[in-house]
């Protein structure tokens, strides 16, 4: 039997070589043996509208999402910040899940980080995702805050996290995570 919790990762941008993916892996490779990670790709869908929803139903693909979002254990955004805001693709994506009648977010525990190229750190994006997160219902985790600021100084070539002091931020953060999953895990 699997015991481990299982937490589903999205990056909230579609480049190829963002900053926010390579941090989720990153993430995803310093979990605990105990803990593991699908990390999901948003799909390309339609922006939402209601009349799409109601002639044609749901993509298959935010269907098959929500399922797995229902099963996890908790949630994982890595958010980069585009106009003081989360992504509309990002914005897009929660949208069609939030309207599933399975309510694939309600009371599941959750996390965002962010990683950018300026000083900033996601600041406004993460909390503009906190705000979006109230409606979802979700369980989000005040603390710690994670702003991985200039990532192209923190990153190799290969998307490998260098930066041994945010390695080690990392790892506290996880710990935490872990921590705050458990309080909600049945």
């Amino acid at each position: 039997m699997n015991n481990k919790i299982k937490v589903i990762g999205f990056a909230g941008s579609l480049r190829k070589n963002s900053y926010n993916k390579m941090l989720l892996r990153n993430i995803q490779k310093m979990f605990p043996q105990d803990m593991e990670m699908e990390i999901i790709e948003m799909p390309d869908i339609p922006i939402y509208n209601y009349d799409i929803q109601e002639s044609k139903g749901f993509p298959a693909s935010i269907t098959e999402i929500g399922e797995k979002i229902k099963q996890a254990d908790a949630v994982l955004f890595a958010t980069p910040e585009y106009n003081y805001g989360i992504p509309g693709g990002l914005k897009n994506f929660i949208d069609w899940l939030s309207r599933l009648e399975s309510k694939p977010f309600f009371g599941k525990p959750m996390s965002m980080v962010g990683a950018t190229t300026g000083l900033g750190g996601t600041i406004r994006a993460q909390a503009n995702l906190r705000t979006v997160s109230l409606f979802i219902e979700t369980n989000v985790m005040p603390k710690p805050e994670i702003y991985v600021t200039r990532a192209m100084e923190k990153f190799d070539k290969d998307g490998n996290l260098i930066d041994e002091i945010t390695k080690k931020v990392l790892e506290k953060y996880i710990e935490r995570f872990k921590e705050w999953i458990l309080i909600f895990k049945k």
